[in-house]
C-alpha cells in the first residue's frame, strides 16, 4: 500500500514538473516573441521618424525646387519602405503628391499673375514708345537740317531698342509680336533686326538670297534675329564684327550669325537648347538679374510660328554660331516693290550766266528761297567732331572741300528710310498688346 502511494505521488510530482517545464518553455517563447515584436515596433517607429524628418528637411524642399528647375533630382526615401512598411510608404507618397500638386497650382497662379502684370506694364510702355515714334517720324519729315536729322535718328534708334525690349517682354508674357506685315526679303528682315540693336554698326551682312519671309512670320523672325544679334554683340569684344550669312537649302533658308566672343560650355549649351526648343514653360522668375530673355523669346516665337533656332555649333571665329532656319512653308518669292519709272524732270533754264537760275517766285514776282537752295549754299563746313570735315590739315593749312549739306541730309534720310522700312510697324494702344480678334486670327500659327 505504501509503495502504491509512493508511486502515485512520484507520478504526480513528475507530471507537475513536466507541466511546469512546458509552461516555462511556452512562457519563454512568448517572451521572446514579445521581445522581437517590441524590437520590430521600435525599429518601425524609428524608421518612420527618420523618414518623416527626411521628408520635411530634404524631399519636400527639393520637390519644391524641382517645380522651377525640372533638371533637379529629388531624393527618395532613406529605407526600402515598400518591403519594410508598405502602408507607410503609400501614405508618404500620397502626402508628396498632394504637396506637389498644391505647390504647382500656387506657382501657376503666381506666374499667371506676374505675367498679367508685366503684360499690362509692357502695354503702356509700347503705347508710349509708339506715340514717341510717331512724333519722331513727324519731326524727321519736317526737318532737313543735317544736325537736327542726326539727332532725331539717334533718338529714333534708341526708341527702337526700347520698343524691342518691351515687345520681347510682352511675348514672354503671352502676347503676340505685333501687327501683321507684308512679305519682306531676307535682306530687309536682317536689316530690320539690325536697326533694333545698340551695336548695329558691328553687324556685317554678307551675300543675299532670292527669297522672302511670308507676311505672318516677318515680325517674329525680325524680333528673333534682333535678340540673337544683340546677344552676339554684347558677348563679344566691341572691336569685332558680327557676321550674318544666308544659306539656301532644299527645304528652306538658314540665317547664320557668327560672333567672335567666348564660346558656351556644356551646361550653358544645354540650357540654351532647352530654351530655344520652346517645349519647356519659361519661368520669368528665373531669367537672371538682369533678366536674359534673348533665347527664351526666340524659343517661344520659334515654337509658335514653325521655324527653328539653334546655337549648338561653334563660330569659325571662336565664338557662338546661331542659326535661324526658316522652312519653306514660311518662305515666298521676293515681292516686286519697284516704283513706276517717271520721266526725268526738265532742268530750269538759266540766264546769261550772271544771274540766278529761274525758280519759284511769290505772288509779287519776288524769288522764293527754298530749303533746297539753302542746303546748297557754298562755303559751309562742318566742324563737329567725328566728321571728315575739319579745320584743315597740318600739311596745307587749307580747308578741305565741304560736303554739301543737301548730300549729308540725303544720306541720313536714306539710312532712316531704310531702317524704317525694315523695322516693324509696331501696334499702338491696348489692342496692340492684347491683340485684337482679327490680328490674333491672322497671326496665330
Amino acid at each position: 500500500m505504501e509503495q502504491f502511494l509512493l508511486a502515485t505521488a512520484f507520478v504526480l510530482v513528475a507530471g507537475a514538473g513536466i507541466a511546469a517545464a512546458v509552461l516555462l518553455l511556452r512562457q519563454r517563447r512568448a517572451t521572446a516573441a514579445l521581445r522581437e515584436r517590441t524590437a520590430a515596433l521600435e525599429r518601425g517607429l524609428e524608421l518612420r521618424e527618420k523618414e518623416l524628418r527626411h521628408l520635411a528637411d530634404v524631399r519636400l524642399p527639393e520637390l519644391m525646387e524641382s517645380l522651377s528647375n525640372p533638371g533637379l533630382r529629388v531624393a527618395g526615401p532613406l529605407h526600402d519602405l515598400d518591403r519594410e512598411a508598405p502602408e507607410f510608404a503609400r501614405s508618404l507618397q500620397t502626402v508628396t503628391d498632394l504637396f506637389a500638386g498644391s505647390a504647382a497650382r500656387v506657382k501657376e497662379r503666381a506666374d499667371r499673375s506676374a505675367k498679367s502684370t508685366l503684360r499690362a506694364m509692357m502695354r503702356a510702355v509700347q503705347s508710349l514708345a509708339n506715340e514717341q515714334q510717331l512724333a519722331i517720324s513727324t519731326m524727321q519729315e519736317r526737318h532737313d537740317d543735317p544736325d537736327v536729322l542726326e539727332g532725331l535718328l539717334r533718338i529714333d534708334h534708341m526708341n527702337a531698342q526700347l520698343g524691342r525690349r518691351a515687345q520681347a517682354t510682352a511675348v514672354l508674357c503671352g502676347s503676340w509680336p505685333g501687327q501683321q506685315r507684308s512679305a519682306s526679303s531676307m535682306t530687309d528682315v536682317v536689316r530690320g533686326a539690325t536697326s533694333r540693336i545698340r551695336d548695329y554698326l558691328r553687324v556685317n551682312l554678307e551675300g543675299t538670297v532670292n527669297s522672302a519671309v511670308t507676311s505672318r512670320a516677318v515680325e517674329p523672325v525680325v524680333l528673333t534675329l534682333a535678340e540673337l544679334l544683340d546677344n552676339a554683340a554684347r558677348h563679344s569684344r566691341p572691336d569685332t564684327s558680327v557676321e550674318v550669312n544666308f544659306r539656301s537649302t532644299h527645304n528652306g533658308v538658314a540665317i547664320t550669325i557668327d560672333d567672335a566672343g567666348v564660346a558656351m560650355d556644356a551646361d550653358e549649351l544645354q540650357r540654351a537648347s532647352d530654351l530655344l526648343s520652346g517645349e519647356a514653360t519659361v519661368d520669368i522668375h528665373r531669367l537672371g538679374d538682369p533678366p536674359q530673355v534673348g533665347f527664351a523669346v526666340a524659343g517661344v516665337l520659334a515654337a509658335r510660328y514653325g521655324f527653328r533656332v539653334s546655337v549648338d555649333s561653334r563660330s569659325p571665329y571662336g565664338g557662338v554660331r546661331a542659326v535661324v532656319f526658316v522652312p519653306s512653308a514660311l518662305v515666298t518669292e521676293i515681292p516686286d516693290e519697284r516704283p513706276p519709272e517717271a520721266a526725268p524732270a526738265p532742268r530750269p533754264a538759266a540766264d546769261s550766266g550772271t544771274g540766278p537760275e529761274d525758280g519759284p517766285s511769290t505772288a509779287g514776282g519776288l524769288p522764293k528761297r527754298s530749303r533746297l537752295a539753302v542746303a546748297e549754299r557754298p562755303g559751309e563746313t562742318d566742324e563737329r567732331p567725328g566728321t571728315n570735315e575739319g579745320p584743315g590739315t597740318a600739311d596745307t593749312g587749307e580747308w578741305p572741300a565741304a560736303r554739301p549739306a543737301r548730300e549729308t541730309a540725303a544720306g541720313l534720310g536714306a539710312w532712316q528710310r531704310g531702317t524704317r522700312s525694315g523695322r516693324a510697324a509696331a501696334p499702338s494702344g491696348d489692342a496692340a498688346a492684347e491683340g485684337t480678334a482679327a490680328e490674333s486670327k491672322d497671326l496665330r500659327p
